[in-house]
Formats: structure tokens, C-alpha cells, sequence
């Protein structure tokens, strides 16, 4: 189960980080729920920005070069168990955020095998380096990692956490007869969405897709002119800051592959026309979508896609536990919110401006008296 309860804060005020990196390692894909006190923790102490790195011998590579190397899991094989694992971390360090007020803590997922060499920019500008207590990660760190202000957290004992073991939901993989033997990657996969104020709902789709690609992602951004009618219009990012942002978060999540990123203005964006791409990523909400997409390239004589669908992110998901279930109702996956909370925030700050200067005024009325 998610932690519903806020741990002391091990760092009075003044020497909380504005930037934090939390590192652990996990031994298998089921979620983390022994990482929570140190999520919660983590979360509770960063103010701006928050890195979670998860370290497992199942992220390596599923094709290793040395026959001594670990092979790790297969991408679509175990989609959907990646997919529920993320999505753990995520709600759980965002509830934690969101209950502390700090809707615009910008929260990263990174999952990292022990194959390979960890990219020497993580961490680069971080405050503080978060562990678990008697966690040793069997990589080797960035000399400048070392050098940070270390602080180390407790986790729950792994055999104090029930596991629930979720049955497969038959969407997970969409299009795919279950008979038919899946490649482990797709060399091109695509997604789309607004992507307004990147949050982790975002985040989880663009991980899973760069989970299961081997060569190149291609993202369509909805252009501005499709969402005049959104709430808050006003507050709405600009389709280059929309990009960039998805770009910054591919190239921290999955470096070294292709990114199309490009603005859409219809349902299919590159899907429509592509023949070279193989995989489509989409969550629950937007089935109908992959479906007009399907429609589309078959009357264009394009080879069918092979769709995953994440229902985990979904209000009405079945293939997580009941408890789970509930703190992610509880919790804001939604640019909507994001943008009415930044709303709120304006005008509590007028309000408070309002009374400042009436305040001001009715003391020099005062004084001249």
C-alpha cells in the first residue's frame, strides 16, 4: 500500500534542498511500497525538484552484449508490471507533495540497470543526495555525487509490506493476440497529448513509451489552436515551452535514442502518414483515439499498430489494489488542476495585496489624525 501518512521531516526548515536526488535499489517490479517512508520523507524536505532513481538488474538491457550480464525483463512482455511499478512511486511522492501544497514540486522517475554506466550529469545541480539506510547500489556513482550533502532515510521492512499480486488487465496490450510471441522493443513508437505543465500522469506515458522503444519516440503536441476551449486558457504554456519541456524529460529518462517531437492538429499527427512506426502508446481515456487511428491507417493501406494502453493512471482502474486505488483518486494527475491551483494562487496573492495596501492606507490615515 501507498504510505497515506506524513513522516516527520528529518531537516528543520532552513536546511531543506531546493533540488534533491532520492537513489535506492529494488529487487523486483513489484511496487515499491517498502521505498514509502523514504518517498514520503524525500518529498517532504526537496521544495523545486525531486529525481528518484530506482536501480534493478530488470532494467538492463534485455539484449546484452556480454552472455555474463544480467538479460533484463522483456519491455512489452512486462509493460503493464513497469507501468503499476512507476505509477507507485509517482502517486506517492506527489500525494506527499501535494498535501504539503507544493503542486509545482516537479517530481522524475528514472529507472536505471546495473549494466551500465550511470550518466555522469545526474545530479549535477542537486542540494542534497537522499538513501536508504543499508542500501547498497553495486554501480558505481559520479565522483560528484559523493562529494553532496548525503542524508539517509529509513524504508519499511520488506516483509512488513503485503504484496498483492494484480492480475493483468486484458487492455494492457491492445491489439496483440496473446498466442503471438511480442518483440521485447519496437524500433519506432509513438504518443500524444497537450502535455500542459508536465505532470506525472504525462510523465508515465512518455516513460512507458521510451520503456518500449529501441531506436525512436515520436511525440505529437497538440497545437495551441486546438485548446481555446480549455479552462484557464490563459494559463496555458506555449506550445514551444510544451516541447521543450518533453524533450528535457526524454533526454534525462532515455538518452541516446531519436526524439520526433512535432505539433499535431488532428488525432493522428505522424500516425496518419508514418509507415516506419510500429507502437503507440495511449492511457485509458484515449482508446477512442487509437481506434480512429487504427481506421485511418488501414484505409491508408498502413500496417497496423501495436497499441499498449495504461490503465493504471485511469479513476476507474481495476488492475491495482483497493488501497492504492483510493490515494489515486486523492491525487491530482491533471494539468486542468495544476492550472486552477495556480488560478487560486493568484488570487489569494491579490487578495492579500489588497489587504496589505488597505492596511497601509488606514495607518497614514491614522497617523494624520
Amino acid at each position: 500500500m501507498f504510505a497515506a501518512n506524513r513522516s516527520p521531516s528529518p531537516f528543520p526548515e532552513s536546511a531543506r534542498a531546493e533540488r534533491a536526488l532520492l537513489l535506492a535499489t529494488v529487487s523486483s517490479l513489484d511496487p515499491p511500497h517498502f521505498l514509502a517512508p523514504a518517498i514520503t520523507a524525500a518529498a517532504s524536505n526537496t521544495r523545486a525538484h525531486l529525481t528518484i532513481v530506482l536501480f534493478s538488474r530488470h532494467f538492463n538491457d534485455p539484449r546484452p552484449k556480454s552472455s555474463v550480464t544480467f538479460r533484463g525483463v522483456s519491455r512489452a512482455d512486462r509493460f503493464e508490471d513497469v507501468c503499476r511499478f512507476l505509477t507507485c512511486v509517482y502517486v506517492q511522492a506527489t500525494s506527499v507533495a501535494q498535501s504539503l501544497d507544493k503542486v509545482l514540486l516537479e517530481i522524475n522517475v528514472l529507472l536505471l540497470g546495473l549494466d551500465g554506466d550511470v550518466p555522469c550529469t545526474l545530479g549535477k545541480d542537486v542540494d542534497v543526495v537522499f538513501r536508504v539506510s543499508g542500501d547498497s547500489i553495486p554501480v558505481p556513482l559520479p565522483a560528484h555525487l559523493t562529494s553532496l550533502r548525503q542524508s539517509y532515510l529509513t524504508a519499511a521492512d520488506h516483509d512488513s509490506v503485503p504484496v498483492s499480486v494484480s492480475p493483468s488487465s486484458p487492455s494492457s496490450i491492445y491489439n496483440i493476440p496473446a498466442a503471438l510471441h511480442k518483440p521485447s522493443r519496437f524500433p519506432v513508437v509513438a504518443l500524444g497529448g497537450t502535455f500542459d505543465h508536465l505532470h506525472p500522469g504525462h510523465k508515465i506515458l512518455l516513460s512507458m513509451a521510451a520503456w518500449i522503444t529501441s531506436e525512436k519516440i515520436i511525440v505529437g503536441v497538440t497545437d495551441d489552436a486546438l485548446l481555446k476551449k480549455k479552462s484557464n486558457p490563459h494559463l496555458l504554456q506555449p506550445l514551444p515551452e510544451r516541447i521543450k519541456h518533453v524533450r528535457a524529460f526524454l533526454e534525462l529518462f532515455r538518452p541516446g535514442i531519436e526524439y520526433e517531437i512535432v505539433p499535431i492538429q488532428d488525432v493522428y499527427g505522424p500516425t496518419g502518414w508514418d509507415p516506419n512506426v510500429q507502437g503507440l502508446v495511449v492511457s485509458q481515456e484515449t482508446i477512442s483515439g487509437a481506434e480512429a487511428i487504427a481506421a485511418h491507417r488501414s484505409a491508408k493501406g498502413l500496417s497496423t499498430l501495436q497499441t499498449f494502453v495504461i490503465d493504471v493512471i485511469s479513476p476507474h482502474a481495476t488492475c491495482i489494489d483497493p488501497e492504492d486505488m483510493e490515494l489515486m483518486r486523492n491525487t491530482k494527475l491533471s494539468s486542468t488542476f495544476i492550472r486552477q491551483w495556480i488560478a487560486d494562487k493568484a488570487v489569494e496573492e491579490a487578495k492579500l495585496k489588497e489587504a496589505k495596501e488597505e492596511r497601509r492606507r488606514a495607518s497614514l490615515s491614522h497617523g494624520s489624525t
